[in-house]
């Protein structure tokens, strides 16, 4: 019999972990027996004395145990070596992400049963944040067979900014193992090349998450004049120009170190008709509106607006202003396309921003396309919230 300590849950709590959802929030505990160290093994039972399942307790965060494991064996280091082969094997063996040049996420936290975990590949180089402090704990031997698995040069940790400081993890906390590059990477993506700084990149260096809806909304460019709002460093923009071959891109993004960037990456794959501007997207497109400058198409792919539920109602005016805003520049027959990567906007709000937006413009605003995140960000069936990514390609009449 396990002598480890013992989370007892409230009644008519459990089933949601027996279906293998992987956080037990405070909320749902009734009380704990023995006296678990902070990022210590537990045991999970039902308030019946059901075993469950083995996790990591945390006694600072809001999520009091992540759940990995639902058999009452340890979680020890083959175990962990075992969830990195099968997220590896996922990239490589099934959906061939592991050329040259590439760019993938190579873990996916609870998409991949290793919650508190995320891993982006650039090339021969991995970047990883961790939102766990458990796993921030166990980071060493992770991170080594991570490098054996995947023969990277260097690897560069942090912590997932926002959840870090509530983890238990320090705020500043940056590990390099292996060796970095000075110069940013050359990653390859839908026939483009993308330089990405490791050292100072936005999240984890580049927007993985976007790379089939960048080529998916091309197809809509053909001869169009393209405004690519939030551009960053050009995703959306150049795969406009290239691949959808739009007659003119202009992208803005506030961050100036983003448009210098994408500059670069425009030149990098000798693309001319493509511009960028560094301004605050509401500010630009209240001035393109004052200059009666108008759009065939407009890309809006804001940074998250929705960290939690409390965030929703705000998020969702957010969208409504900003979409407002952006088919006011956009000529009659126009693409619309819009992304929200807020994990907390269900898709049936986000398509509910734009019939609110439709009834206050008076405009009709057509749904071409659904799409998400690519399956190098799986979704885990046991946890929807792994579905975050939304992106819906429209033609407004």
């Amino acid at each position: 019999m396990s002598s480890l300590p013992r989370v007892i849950l409230k009644p008519r709590r459990a089933r949601p972990f027996f279906a293998r959802h992987p956080w037990v929030l405070d909320s749902s505990i009734a009380r704990i027996e023995g006296e678990p160290a902070p990022g210590g093994e537990v045991e999970v039972h039902s308030h019946e004395g059901r075993f469950i399942a083995r996790g990591l307790f945390n006694p600072r965060s809001t999520i009091r145990v992540r759940l990995y494991r639902w058999e009452d064996t340890p979680l020890d280091d083959p175990f962990w070596s075992a969830r990195l082969e099968s997220a590896i094997r996922l990239r490589t063996e099934v959906l061939g992400l592991n050329r040259p040049g590439v760019g993938c996420r190579l873990v996916f936290s609870e998409g991949d049963g290793f919650s508190g975990l995320t891993v982006d590949r650039y090339d021969r180089w991995l970047i990883v944040h961790i939102s766990s402090f458990a796993i921030y704990e166990r980071r060493g031997p992770i991170l080594a067979r991570l490098r054996e698995l995947t023969g990277a040069e260097g690897i560069v940790t942090r912590g997932e900014k926002g959840t870090a400081e509530k983890e238990g993890i320090p705020a500043d906390f940056e590990e390099i193992v292996g060796t970095l590059p000075d110069q940013p990477v050359t990653i390859q993506e839908n026939d483009l090349s993308y330089l990405v700084d490791l050292a100072r990149g936005q999240k984890t260096g580049f927007y993985l998450d976007q790379r089939d809806n960048r080529r998916a909304a091309a197809n809509y460019c053909k001869d169009r004049r393209v405004l690519d709002l939030f551009c960053f460093t050009g995703g959306f923009a150049l795969n406009a120009r290239r691949h959808g071959g739009a007659k003119s891109v202009l992208g803005v993004d506030s961050s100036a170190g983003a448009i210098s960037r994408a500059r670069e990456n425009a030149a990098l794959n000798q693309l001319d008709r493509v511009e960028f501007e560094d301004g605050k997207v509401q500010n630009v497109l209240e001035r393109l509106k004052t200059e009666g400058r108008r759009f065939d198409a407009v890309m809006c792919d804001p940074p998250k607006y929705a960290s939690r539920s409390s965030d929703i109602d705000n998020a969702l005016k957010g969208y409504l202003r900003l979409n407002r805003a952006a088919i006011d520049v956009l000529e009659p027959g126009g693409i619309l396309v819009t992304c929200s990567c807020s994990g907390s906007i269900e898709r049936a709000l986000f398509a509910q921003v734009l019939g609110q937006i439709a009834e206050q413009s008076g405009r009709v605003i057509q749904i071409l396309d659904q799409r998400g995140q690519p399956p190098d960000h799986p979704i885990s069936a046991s946890c929807l919230e792994t579905e975050y990514l939304k992106c819906f390609i429209c033609r407004v009449g």
